[in-house]
């Protein structure tokens, strides 16, 4: 895959967004260590559909849409892990004579690829589509790979940017979790102490306190000591991820965040925290 025009030249080109708009944009991408779609996104200045029809042209991509009501036989599906499926937003399409066609919302995530490359021993082709029709895909046609209604689970969310929180509200929400938003450390503190969430979700950096002077802060108190917290950082470096998995807290996500790809670390979260705590239990009653 060869990259043709820069995905902002594309949409000025298609009218999308004006020149200034991609001036300004590209001003705010600097030293943000975003990409230029995700920063365009995030901002809402345009929309996911709109970002992946400009990839495609940019990757020389076939975009798909609305396959999740096509028929996938069970040895194609296995081809592709429904874990890897719900982390990496991928979903398989075809395999025939030693390539494997799937749909993707990254086209540069070649360590995914890679990984399926090897796996089945069969060249990757990639197509391009929306986060929302391959969840669609996936909650289809992988045994548990469905939305779980997670009742009255109360989430709290505490990121300086209210772009981050907002773009992550409507995802979180729609799977049925009761959502509390900060967007500092002491804020988040509040919260935490007033609505006991069931899982908290928060940024390395916060204003007044760190992610991990936060984690310390609610471990210390016995009313929050055994909530379960997610640290997110722009940081994605491995010894990032070590030092967060050190300190205590029980995932590490790398910004920036998608929605669908937090809510499949919300779910592991608690089935985590599930597993922990049957094992204490256990030991408790031995």
């Amino acid at each position: 895959m060869s990259s043709k025009k820069q995905i902002g030249k594309l949409l000025v080109e298609a009218g999308i967004i004006s020149a200034k708009t991609l001036e300004r944009a590209l001003e705010a991408q600097r030293g943000s260590g975003k990409r230029l779609g995700v920063l365009l996104r995030e901002m809402g200045i345009v929309t996911e559909e709109e970002i992946v029809d400009a990839l495609a042209l940019q990757f020389d991509l076939k975009r798909i849409r609305s396959f999740a009501d096509h028929q996938f036989p069970k040895e194609l599906l296995d081809l592709v892990p429904c874990s890897v499926a719900m982390e990496k937003l991928v979903f398989p399409l075809k395999a025939h004579q030693g390539t494997l066609a799937i749909a993707a919302v990254d086209p540069m995530d070649h360590a995914t690829f890679d990984y399926l490359a090897g796996k089945t021993g069969m060249k990757i082709y990639l197509a391009i589509a929306t986060a929302e029709d391959i969840l669609a895909a996936i909650e289809k046609h992988y045994p548990g790979g469905s939305r779980v209604e997670e009742g009255s689970k109360k989430i709290l969310l505490i990121d300086p940017s209210p772009i981050v929180t907002n773009f992550l509200k409507g995802a979180i929400e729609h799977e049925g979790y009761e959502l509390f938003v900060a967007n500092d450390g002491v804020e988040g503190l509040k919260l935490a102490f007033s609505s006991r969430p069931n899982l908290i979700i928060c940024d390395l950096m916060m204003p007044h306190m760190d992610g991990y002077n936060f984690l310390h802060a609610i471990t210390a108190h016995p009313d929050t000591a055994e909530v379960p917290v997610i640290l997110m950082a722009s940081k994605g470096a491995a010894e990032e991820e070590h030092r967060a998995l050190e300190a205590g807290f029980i995932d590490f996500i790398a910004k920036p965040a998608m929605p669908l790809r937090v809510l499949s670390r919300i779910k592991m979260a608690f089935k985590l925290a599930e597993e922990r705590r049957q094992m204490l239990s256990h030991v408790e009653n031995r």
